[in-house]
């Protein structure tokens, strides 16, 4: 997956996460239910945005980006801010 696909993945995320948030503030969706789609919506997102930050990473230390992975959810959700 290239820096572009990422970059196209977190987008497709993102209007996903605002066309949630428009359809439970219209009444379409309740909000229980735009919770739990954020919340799955958000763990995509950690994920991307780890990914673009370790090919990041990668190409800054000479490396091959292209061997960076997708981390578990766990992973991700567990890092320290």
């Amino acid at each position: 997956m290239s820096e572009q696909d990422i970059l196209a993945r977190i987008k497709d995320l993102v209007d996903a996460e605002h066309d949630l948030r428009s359809q439970t503030a219209a009444g379409k969706l309740d909000p229980e239910t735009e919770h739990k789609q954020l919340a799955q919506l958000e763990t995509l997102l950690d994920q991307c945005w780890d990914l673009l930050r370790q090919r990041r990473a990668r190409i800054d230390a000479g490396q091959s980006p292209d061997d960076a992975t997708v981390q578990s959810v766990v992973q991700v959700e567990g890092y320290l801010q």
